[in-house]
């Protein structure tokens, strides 16, 4: 493969990334990791390091858009930020000394776990008005978004919860280079009972926070290398753009389901690949 056609199809990779973490709010990483592994055969640590780039480049891509529309809490994504930069680095020091192996599984692990929650997990019932608790009141976290032409209100609940698994969430991101999304949205949606198109939007809008806070381990320590960065943020770029449009029109089930799909596909492949030593 020539290094022009392999630019062209990590591109294509990273626009097709791009699309699904802003459409899902998982980042895209999710999508990019096993395929710049299992595909292109790159080392799962440059692997990670690129996508921590594409990471932020989504984040950039599609919580502008988010914030605009309506969507994005912004109190509740810096109220969290603050556990998940702290995970963030603990995960990115601990990935330089784990093996390959073991990332692949945990991250197949972590992904499963996701996929069953989204396509199984109980349901909010849409449109119910959910109170905050008392702790969730004084840190005025309650907010509202666009329902066709109205605007829904919504509480906040389980704060002290959503907080402790953000900082797991932060270090599944330093560890495994995924922007930990889909933890994130699973965290907002199912613990502190946020409506699911809140807690994807509100989970681009903090996810290029995490990646930048783990990032720059990797980079210190050389696992980023721009001949492969650069086609992955162009690419992740145009995609996360276009994911912004689809999903303020997208039905919420929709978006379960493809959320759900995906990972529980990439979470097979990757801990069969780790299991017999591909990654």
């Amino acid at each position: 493969m020539t290094a022009l056609l392999f630019t062209i199809i990590v591109w294509a990779t990273g626009m097709l990334a791009g699309f699904l973490g802003a459409l899902t709010g998982l980042g895209g990483g999710v999508v990019l990791v096993p395929a710049l592994a299992l595909l292109f055969h790159v080392d799962i640590k440059y692997a990670i390091g690129a996508s921590l780039v594409c990471v932020i480049a989504t984040s950039s891509g599609a919580a502008a858009a988010y914030v605009k529309e309506g969507y994005s809490n912004i109190r509740i994504g810096m109220l969290l930020e603050i556990a998940t930069t702290l995970g963030a680095i603990l995960g990115a020091f601990l990935a330089t000394r784990v093996s390959t192996h073991a990332i692949a599984i945990v991250f197949g692990l972590v992904l499963l776990h996701a996929a069953y929650q989204s396509l199984f997990g109980k349901k909010q019932d849409i449109g119910a008005l959910v109170e905050s608790d008392s702790l969730a009141a004084k840190l005025r976290l309650a907010g509202d978004y666009p329902v066709g032409e109205q605007r829904q209100a919504y509480g906040v609940r389980n704060v002290p919860a959503g907080f402790s698994l953000m900082f797991g969430a932060g270090a599944l991101s330093g560890l495994l280079g995924i922007g930990s999304g889909a933890v994130k949205v699973i965290a907002m949606d199912r613990a502190m009972r946020i409506p699911f198109k809140v807690s994807t939007t509100t989970s681009n809008f903090m996810i290029g926070v995490t990646a930048a806070a783990s990032a720059g381990v990797y980079l210190g320590r050389g696992y980023i290398d721009p001949r492969l960065s650069m086609p992955v943020v162009l690419g992740v770029l145009a995609g996360a753009f276009l994911g912004s449009k689809v999903l303020v029109k997208a039905p919420v089930r929709a978006l379960r389901v493809t959320f759900g799909v995906i990972i529980f596909l990439l979470a097979i492949e990757m801990i069969f690949n780790g299991a017999t030593g591909k990654v």
